[in-house]
């Protein structure tokens, strides 16, 4: 019966044993589900838009070769072709094409939140779109600037036309990055920088190929010139900077989760040591109670074996058979 008690206690703390493993797996899997679903919620607010973003970028640069590959044609083709010139020929015409491309990149690749277009600043100078980005950058200003005529003259006429057309172009990039400078880097308001966008890679491979010192000029004016292809890789770091601090102010959330679960961890952790030392001394009582058990169980076989001693001779002698136990244990003995 003991024996059965003793099994039955140690089958007991396995069982318990297996139960609290299994909590523990479930707590842990609950754990991992809920953190699964925070992460999921804020990817999906900003990659909502990102599959649509890249079928839109692949059309967006479709286009834009398509645009360059009519550059070329039209370098080609003369009479019934039309000319990128004359098609932009005077600035009103330039400015909104410059200013539809931008906007069309920007609506493309960042969410709505992070960007406003022809925004009218505190000094009310407009810029064609700033970007709305987290400290230190903050407010970014991206005005379209599109120096097409002296761009164009560079390559016709004499060679003499050609150099003073290509004077007047750096003197024309001048003057945006100085308008730019100027207007749309305002202290306290906006970024130290502006982003100054040219609507062509034709002419922004001019300007980096054979104008290095407007380069040096704008970046020591902090005005950054890119392109097309350019400012989208600046719009996708901007919003994947977006994307981590959207990420980073769930940590709290995180966090949260983790102290609560550390503390019901802890509390499981003192419990299943009390479990633990209650069924070691159930064992261990098990096991005394054994013991004795035993020894009474021997005490009992002794007493049964007993055998009578026959009668002394003497006057002291008795007729009547004394029955004689076996010695007892001495002390210590059990």
């Amino acid at each position: 019966m003991l024996n059965d008690l003793h099994d039955g206690l140690t089958k007991q703390g396995d069982r318990i044993g297996g139960q609290m493993s299994e909590l523990r797996e479930a707590i842990a899997g609950k754990l991992d589900l809920r953190l699964d679903q925070i992460s999921n919620r804020v990817s999906e607010r900003l990659d909502e838009g990102f599959k649509r973003t890249s079928e839109t970028f692949v059309s967006v640069m479709q286009r834009l070769a398509t645009i360059d590959e009519a550059q070329k044609k039209i370098d080609s083709l003369t009479g019934s072709v039309v000319s990128l010139q004359e098609l932009l020929g005077d600035k009103k015409s330039r400015g909104a094409f410059g200013e539809v491309q931008l906007e069309a990149l920007v609506r493309n690749a960042m969410p709505p939140s992070a960007f406003d277009m022809q925004f009218t600043l505190s000094t009310g100078a407009r810029v064609d779109c700033v970007l709305r980005l987290p400290a230190p950058s903050g407010l970014v200003c991206v005005d379209s600037k599109f120096p097409l005529e002296n761009y164009s003259r560079m390559f016709e006429g004499s060679d003499a036309d050609r150099a003073l057309a290509q004077k007047q172009f750096r003197l024309d990039l001048r003057k945006h990055v100085d308008a730019i400078a100027s207007k749309y880097i305002i202290e306290n308001e906006t970024s130290d920088g502006a982003v100054m966008f040219v609507p062509a890679e034709a002419v922004f491979a001019e300007i980096h190929a054979y104008h290095a010192e407007v380069v040096d000029y704008a970046q020591a004016k902090r005005v950054w010139i890119v392109s097309p292809t350019t400012l989208m890789a600046v719009l996708n770091t901007a919003r994947a900077v977006l994307k981590d601090v959207e990420t980073r102010k769930q940590i709290h959330v995180i966090k949260d989760a983790l102290a609560r679960l550390g503390a019901d961890f802890r509390r499981f952790d003192e419990r299943m040591k009390k479990l633990a030392d209650h069924i070691r001394q159930a064992h261990q009582d098990a096991e005394d109670v054994q013991t004795s058990s035993r020894k009474i169980s021997q005490q009992f076989q002794k007493i049964e074996s007993a055998e009578l001693e026959a009668p002394e001779a003497g006057p002291a002698a008795s007729s009547t058979n004394v029955v004689r136990l076996p010695e007892e244990r001495k002390p210590g003995g059990g």
